[in-house]
């Protein structure tokens, strides 16, 4: 049944982010407005943060639990399956990254910028970017956001139950939304190590879903940094996985100039279908696992 709640939450959560509806980060930011006060000189404590999503993932946790001690173990599933739904999605997306492309064919790079600025890290927002560092900085967010949104919820549910999930995603709006920003490096530095293994895992899922030979390049030379951040060993592994320079942009603009319009909605189609391809091995895995009884 862990197939098949995934599986169905998985969908249904594609189909609301292509409607670009039912954002779960409203949900979070008012569970958060809870605590947006607090004394002077305590806005970098953690305590009350992660209080708020312990709670709701022991109390999802122990409901479940309860159920299955009782034998109404399937009366469970609907409710796991909603609340992924809840806590997986990016919708929001779709529109500014089909006008980004438009604008990219067209050559405006500043309209460009316009329709995505919202969505690059804070850093990488300013108006004098060039396209290429613009580009990646886009494609970095894209798939780190894609990792936080699916892929490690999808692991937690699997690994640790529903109460993981909600932990884990948990940490992806502290570090993002908490209303006092001192404390969000702590939080993500949490997810950082709730991260990991999932994160390596989608690597590797990667180089099964592209170009293995270019994978195994890339990989032996980040072979000793395992320590790298989450987002560094996705555009790592990514780099090496894609063919036709699709996240090296100045060596795409060197060796096909002529076709340098196309690249930007070229390089994001080919990041959005590695992705895809990545979550079907996945999905294949999983059923690997529920056939052997692993799962």
């Amino acid at each position: 049944m862990v197939l098949i709640v995934f599986l169905l939450a998985y969908l249904l959560r594609r189909r609301l982010d292509a409607l670009d509806t039912f954002s779960g980060d409203k949900l979070w930011q008012q569970w958060f407005h809870r605590a947006a006060t607090v004394e002077a000189g305590q806005e970098a404590r953690t305590r009350t943060g992660l209080a708020l999503i312990i709670l709701p993932a022991l109390g999802v946790g122990s409901g479940v639990y309860l159920l299955e001690s009782m034998g109404w173990r399937i009366a469970g599933y609907p409710l796991e399956c909603l609340i992924l739904v809840l806590l997986m999605g990016m919708p929001g997306w779709r529109q500014p990254l089909l006008a980004y492309i438009n604008a990219w064919q067209r050559g405006d790079m500043q309209a460009a910028w316009h329709h995505v600025q919202n969505k690059l890290p804070i850093e990488s927002r300013g108006t004098a970017l060039s396209p290429e560092i613009m580009h990646l900085s886009l494609l970095r967010t894209l798939m780190l956001t894609v990792f936080q949104r699916f892929f490690l919820i999808g692991f937690w549910y699997v690994a640790g139950g529903i109460g993981f999930a909600i932990l884990a995603r948990g940490l992806v709006a502290l570090s993002a939304q908490w209303p006092q920003a001192a404390a969000r490096p702590r939080y993500l530095q949490l997810l950082e190590w709730m991260a990991r293994v999932p994160a390596w895992l989608l690597s590797l899922t990667f180089g099964v879903a592209g170009d293995l030979a270019g994978w195994l390049h890339d990989m032996r030379l980040m072979r000793r940094k395992i320590r790298k951040k989450t987002e560094e060993i996705l555009m790592i592994s990514a780099k090496g996985s894609l063919t036709g320079y699709a996240l090296d942009p100045e060596r795409f603009s060197s060796i096909h100039p002529d076709e340098w319009t196309d690249f930007g909605g070229r390089s994001l189609n080919a990041v959005r279908d590695l992705l895809n391809r990545s979550m079907l091995v996945w999905i294949c895995v999983l059923a690997l696992l529920v056939i052997s009884g692993l799962a």
